[in-house]
């Protein structure tokens, strides 16, 4: 008999998490999709519970968090966020936070988006805050735990991030030119990384595994798993 599995997706309002959300949904690994997020998404599917909550009260909150695999697909930058302490809150506290509390409601693997360069000792402050997550995040005790740097982000997305738009339009053109060990430096499909997630939670791999942008490029190119 199939045991029947959750999935937790937070951030699926993103352009990761969109894209996570949609495959989740059609996947046949997962039975329900519990979406946290701060308001209802315009999407109604008979697998999908929305839970509208506030992550500064996530403890409240607890009893929604149950699942099998988490997918953490939140993130901001400090220009949207307005601050390099809410943009703290945002990639550091929400995300331990929401990896703890599934934690003690049994999930056993947790799936993050990071971002290239991070570093907990690192001399950024945008990449010294990712890598203090990854570490958070990994010594918790989770039987899996899946941790993605992706490189560039490409897509749609409902939030305009004029930055992130303007370096895409330069590295477009540049993108063949990058090959060997400067391939993880390729922008990549926000697609792309989620389907990449998708693979390594039906892969079941005990232990804590981070995939540079070139090996989320190639996992996230084989079709996802029903």
């Amino acid at each position: 008999m199939k045991k029947t599995r959750t999935a937790l997706i937070a951030g699926a309002s993103g352009l990761v998490g969109g894209h996570c959300l949609h495959l989740l949904l059609d996947s046949d690994r997962y039975d329900q999709v519990i979406s946290v997020g701060r308001r209802d998404l315009p999407i109604i599917h008979p697998k999908l519970d929305q839970k509208v909550l506030d992550f500064d009260q996530l403890q409240k909150h607890k009893s929604d968090l149950a699942a099998d695999d988490v997918f953490c697909c939140l993130g901001t930058t400090i220009r949207k966020a307005g601050s390099k302490d809410a943009f703290q809150k945002v990639d550091y506290q929400y995300v331990v936070q929401l990896a703890e509390l599934a934690l003690s409601k049994a999930a056993s693997q947790f799936l993050v988006v990071s971002a290239m360069g991070a570093d907990a000792n690192s001399l950024f402050f945008y990449n010294r805050v990712k890598g203090k997550m990854e570490k958070e995040v990994s010594g918790m005790g989770y039987d899996s735990v899946h941790i993605f740097r992706p490189s560039l982000l490409l897509g749609e997305r409902e939030e305009q991030r004029t930055g992130e738009e303007l370096a895409s339009k330069v590295m477009r053109p540049l993108s063949n030119l990058l090959i060997g060990p400067l391939e993880k430096y390729k922008p990549i499909q926000g697609e792309t990384v989620a389907k990449a997630m998708l693979h390594a939670a039906a892969q079941d791999k005990k232990g804590v595994h981070i995939y540079p942008s070139d090996d989320i490029e190639e996992l996230g190119n084989v079709a996802p798993p029903a």
